[in-house]
């Protein structure tokens, strides 16, 4: 096995040269990974950013744009022949259609290209033609990326965690009692196996749904053809060492070794080691509005998230030598539309107080990274109104649950993050001196001008981060 783990990293080592060799010389690749948690806007970010680039009027800040050297951008048949393509027109569809909806979240790992003309800057832009840029942009779930941790635990470790972890949560009760009336050391039962792996997935489920980020493994919650299949039949149970030969505690922790080795180790391999610049998106707004806790978590996943990624320069000789390195992490709080302008300044330095630590060791070791509060399609209006004598600044929009128009105020978030990250830190139930409150929009009737995409916040400015370098 080791022999065939050397032999498999040549192998991609030398398809790792091969690669840079070919966009060095002659047109460069930029390959960017868009992930997040659940609803955090994924396909509507990958979307909206797409059609932005295809007809650039709403991008001031996207510099290339503003100094008119893009040429043209057009969509092209992606590299890679076995993942699937994004499904970029559908989705636009949707959010364009006589009464637009959300697409559908992302289940499974997709890929779009986008190609680039972009003329040189420079005191020598005279003296040489435009140049293409390709931009590979692969859309995964973010549930996947956080199973990247699982390749450096046992599944001894891995289960002392979540044990301890969920001990308290309601949502996991009832597969603590099943945990309960489990002995690992009993010999194998298969249908034992499946109960405890089947209630191990409700609790996933329950967890996902109460805003809960750590619910990992990610594939228990997105299986596709994997959905009853041994390497996603086990669950944490409590017990040191593999257990007896032919026990329950030893097939479990035969099988968390072959879901390490068959789904997360070739997702590693075969997506994510090849990213250049990754995009981690936050519903920030839905954790504060769930309480302490919930900040917490989110605030823990996101350094598991930053932890997983191999931060730094990609230098040429670094590239062909080492693999590819993510240069550029942008954390992007989505549906910033949910708040007045006014706001959007303390929501940008929350999502920065959260993955403060993370991204000051990311700097550490070359990599930049960013913070933004971000909407990648606009869905409300802002208005001011006075209420009991006091103006109020709030967004109108309409409501997802029954389509009815109505303004909203979702109450003022602190100026200092740390009123927000002590209590969440600190374990606190509720917040003391603020109730912060979500309402769910639908996208609005819009008709795209043919010079713009679709109306956002700031996309142009994490296109410019992203991007703007090689441009």
């Amino acid at each position: 096995m080791v022999i065939s783990t050397i032999a498999d990293t040549v192998l991609r080592q030398v398809e790792t040269v091969q690669d840079t060799v070919s966009e060095t010389l002659f047109e460069p690749v930029i390959r960017i990974g868009v992930t997040g948690l659940a609803r955090a806007g994924k396909t509507v970010f990958i979307t909206s950013l797409v059609a932005n680039l295809l007809d650039r009027g709403r991008m001031p800040h996207l510099v290339a744009e503003s100094e008119g050297r893009i040429e043209a951008a057009f969509l092209q048949p992606q590299p890679d022949d076995t993942v699937p393509r994004f499904e970029y027109e559908s989705h636009l569809g949707n959010l364009t259609a006589q009464t637009p909806r959300w697409p559908d979240s992302t289940r499974a790992v997709s890929e779009l290209r986008l190609s680039l003309r972009v003329r040189r800057g420079g005191l020598l832009s005279g003296l040489q033609g435009p140049k293409t840029i390709h931009l590979d942009i692969v859309d995964y779930p973010g549930e996947w990326l956080l199973d990247l941790a699982l390749l450096d635990k046992t599944y001894a470790q891995w289960s002392a965690e979540v044990l301890a972890r969920t001990a308290d949560r309601a949502e996991a009760r009832a597969w603590h009692g099943l945990v309960a009336a489990t002995d690992p050391s009993a010999p194998l039962e298969e249908t034992q196996a499946q109960a405890l792996a089947a209630g191990f997935t409700a609790y996933l489920t329950a967890a996902r749904d109460a805003g809960y980020y750590d619910c990992t493994p990610g594939r228990f919650l997105l299986p596709g053809d994997l959905a009853g299949s041994p390497v996603l039949t086990f669950a944490p149970l409590p017990g040191e060492g593999a257990g007896p030969r032919g026990s329950l505690l030893r097939e479990m922790t035969r099988r968390f070794e072959a879901y390490k080795k068959s789904v997360v180790r070739p997702f590693f391999q075969d997506h994510f080691a090849r990213i250049d610049r990754q995009v981690v998106l936050v519903d920030a707004l839905g954790a504060i509005h769930r309480g302490p806790r919930a900040v917490e978590d989110m605030r823990g996943a996101m350094a598991d998230i930053l932890a997983a990624f191999r931060p730094g320069q990609n230098a040429f000789l670094t590239r062909l030598f080492q693999g590819r390195r993510v240069e550029k992490i942008l954390f992007a709080a989505t549906k910033a539309d949910h708040l007045h302008h006014s706001q959007h300044a303390r929501l940008t330095a929350i999502m920065e107080a959260l993955v403060r630590g993370a991204s000051d060791r990311a700097a550490f070791a070359g990599a930049k990274t960013s913070a933004l509060a971000i909407a990648a399609l606009r869905a409300t209006t802002e208005e001011t109104l006075t209420h009991q004598g006091e103006t109020m600044d709030v967004v109108r929009g309409r409501l997802l649950e029954s389509g009815k128009q109505a303004a909203f105020y979702p109450g003022a978030l602190p100026e200092d993050p740390g009123q927000l990250l002590t209590p969440a830190r600190e374990g606190a139930e509720k917040w003391l001196d603020q109730d912060y409150r979500v309402m769910n929009f639908a996208p609005q009737p819009l008709t795209l001008r043919s010079a713009g995409g679709p109306p956002h916040i700031r996309l142009d400015h994490a296109a410019q981060f992203l991007l703007g370098d090689r441009l």
